[in-house]
């Protein structure tokens, strides 16, 4: 298998919403997403998948000693391999792939954030970095496409932790900060123990309200000249948002299922935004 191959199989088996948007790209820039999807998906891996917290940092140790092989031209892992030939054409950034892998440190460091702004900093680690990555790879000729891809890094984020407040929670995690858990009256047991309350809807609301908001702010950002190049962001924003209205209309029942969009309409909702242009 090749590393291409090896990424592509990588991206293909996750079901990702982000998966369907790769498909209406120039091979090119579809390789250089896949190998950096992939990329996330090991080191996210490495922390989600192993049960043995020291072993984990070993692992994530292991994956910064591979991306700075990779900017001395000598990867060995496939995903490294894949990642290599669009460094230079793309611009990547070791410093922004560095800061991928503190993003998953980081859910080994804690798993409460007290405020808004704690929850941010990690949100920027492990999807608005994301963002600037992938807004390079995508073709952007502004600082502003830049700012939009943070900002709608950050979007995706707080839709996915939304969508996994139960699955989350399962896991000893808590990703909903602290003090606005307090503020609408609901507790980490009932999080813990999935007690689906009237105050929790409240407290559901008031997150998807914001993770909305925060869509607008990106697309207010995004200038006319890379709109067509950064569609792909555009495609996943479609299907992230359809999520969000799904999560809303049924009520928030997020502490015991996943809801989720089947495949079909994924891919839908990425054509229709692809030929809206």
């Amino acid at each position: 298998m090749s590393p291409d191959d090896y990424c592509q199989q990588k991206a293909a088996a996750s079901g990702s919403s982000f998966y369907y948007s790769f498909l209406f790209l120039p091979p090119e820039r579809r390789r250089a997403i896949t190998a950096l999807y992939a990329f996330c998906r090991e080191v996210d891996d490495t922390v989600d998948e192993c049960t043995d917290e020291s072993l984990a940092r070993i692992k994530l140790a292991w994956w910064r000693t591979e991306v700075a092989t990779m900017y001395t031209g000598k990867p060995t892992h496939p995903v490294t391999q894949a990642l290599l030939p669009h460094v230079a054409p793309f611009g990547l950034q070791q410093e922004h792939m560095q800061a991928v892998i503190d993003g998953m440190e980081m859910d080994l460091n804690q798993t409460r954030y007290l405020d808004y702004a704690g929850l941010s900093k990690y949100c920027w680690h492990v999807a608005g970095v994301v963002g600037l990555l992938s807004a390079s790879i995508f073709g952007s000729t502004r600082p502003e496409t830049l700012r939009y891809a943070e900002k709608l890094g950050h979007a995706f984020q707080l839709t996915n932790i939304i969508r996994d407040v139960g699955e989350d929670a399962r896991k000893g995690r808590i990703y909903l900060p602290i003090n606005e858990l307090q503020q609408f009256g609901v507790t980490a047991a009932d999080l813990l123990n999935a007690r689906h309350t009237d105050n929790f809807t409240k407290l559901m609301a008031f997150q998807t309200s914001r993770a909305q908001a925060a869509y607008d702010e990106a697309f207010a950002l995004l200038p006319k000249e890379d709109r067509r190049a950064q569609r792909p962001g555009l495609m996943m924003a479609a299907i992230y948002r359809t999520l969000l209205d799904e999560i809303e209309r049924d009520g928030f029942h997020v502490l015991t299922q996943r809801i989720s969009l089947t495949p079909i309409r994924k891919l839908w909702l990425a054509w229709k935004t692809y030929v809206r242009g």
